[in-house]
């Protein structure tokens, strides 16, 4: 542990009168920030930690905060009465830098006895894969078949990695923990062994088939379900069929990207369908029933009297289906007048005799058109 001349108060930042929940408030503060973990590249955090640490040691047990209080501890942690207490827990019991009680998950748990533990198992790593749809396919769902390559179990050593006839050993350099310790005062940091990567054993034969590694690249082939109503650039989630964990781990998850071709008849807007309805100038003008196409078949729409272009009428419940849900969207039909082209002169004569007739100018009231 750290020694110091500084008044472990003033070290831990709180008064001589503190109870010791306010001691073990401020020293769960100064760890955290003075913690070697959260400071790798500052030569000073270290010491500043022992010395967080060693002033918390007194202060937080009653015996030794009186003994210090007294005026013992003065010099490097030697009482004047000549009891040391450096190394030791309240009670003598020796100290072995257990502050899990203190911090719980702090840095990970990387804490004191805690790191006698195996190296945690890792969840293996997410796959993605496309699939490209049709527009109606889209629409009604369909059930596809993909194949993926991804990581599997070597067979030939059922994952293990070892030879055939032969076993993993334990690591010499971990003694199987799968961690490896540095003392660092009275916390023992620990950290993955860079042996044997934390698996706590070696393969001293490695398999031919997959030398050494447990896996194997191989074509996976899995069926996708896609809902009816699914939109372009939609993930779908195939649960643990990405790459497999690491030392015991939950595989990873596979992303089906779902990828829609464009529509020549409808544009989309949500769950609503958009399509473009050609209408000529006499059933704009007088009204009309017309038929139009929507993704179930023909429907007929009522066009009314003196519509404008580019105007939105609405078809109920004829857009696309809601995925995951009840119900669909709306089919919203936008009115395009047709001019028409190449008139008979008979037809020219009627719309010349009809333009007579008309008492509307159509630029009135426009700025720049009236004078």
């Amino acid at each position: 542990m750290a020694t110091t001349t500084r008044d472990y108060y003033e070290v831990l930042g709180v008064a001589k009168t503190a109870t010791q929940e306010e001691i073990k408030k401020a020293y769960r503060k100064l760890a955290r920030t003075y913690h070697p973990d959260a400071n790798p590249d500052d030569p000073k955090a270290e010491e500043r930690f022992k010395e967080v640490s060693t002033a918390y040691e007194v202060l937080s047990d009653a015996e030794k905060r009186k003994r210090y209080d007294a005026g013992g501890y003065a010099f490097g942690g030697q009482g004047a009465e000549g009891y040391d207490f450096r190394g030791y827990r309240p009670g003598g019991q020796p100290f072995t830098g257990d502050f899990s009680d203190l911090f719980g998950n702090l840095f990970g748990g990387r804490f004191g006895a805690g790191q006698q533990r195996r190296a945690a198992a890792e969840r293996g790593s997410d796959l993605s894969a496309a699939v490209n749809l049709s527009f109606e396919d889209s629409l009604k769902g369909v059930t596809t078949k993909i194949s993926v390559p991804k990581r599997v179990q070597c067979s030939s050593c059922a994952g293990t990695g070892a030879a055939a006839g032969t076993t993993p050993v334990t690591c010499p350099e971990c003694q199987g923990r799968g961690v490896t310790t540095q003392n660092q005062g009275f916390f023992a940091l620990s950290q993955p062994c860079s042996f044997c990567g934390g698996n706590g054993a070696v393969v001293q034969n490695p398999c031919a088939s997959c030398t050494g590694t447990g896996t194997v690249q191989a074509l996976k082939k899995y069926t996708v379900p896609i809902p009816a109503g699914v939109k372009d650039g939609t993930k779908i989630r195939l649960k643990g069929k990405g790459e497999p964990g690491v030392r015991g781990g939950p595989p990873g998850d596979l992303f089906v990207v779902v990828n829609v071709d464009a529509s020549d008849l409808y544009e989309r807007r949500g769950n609503d369908l958009v399509i473009n309805v050609p209408v000529s100038i006499t059933e704009a003008t007088l009204g009309a029933t017309i038929n139009v196409p929507t993704p179930e078949g023909r429907v007929a729409l009522k066009v009314p009297e003196g519509v404008k272009e580019g105007t939105l009428l609405r078809i109920k419940g004829k857009g696309a289906p809601v995925v995951s849900g009840k119900g669909r969207g709306d089919l919203l039909a936008r009115i395009r007048l047709v001019t028409p082209r190449g008139l008979t002169k008979e037809q020219k004569e009627l719309l010349r005799k009809f333009a007579e007739l008309e008492h509307t100018d159509p630029r009135e009231g426009l700025p720049g058109f009236t004078q």
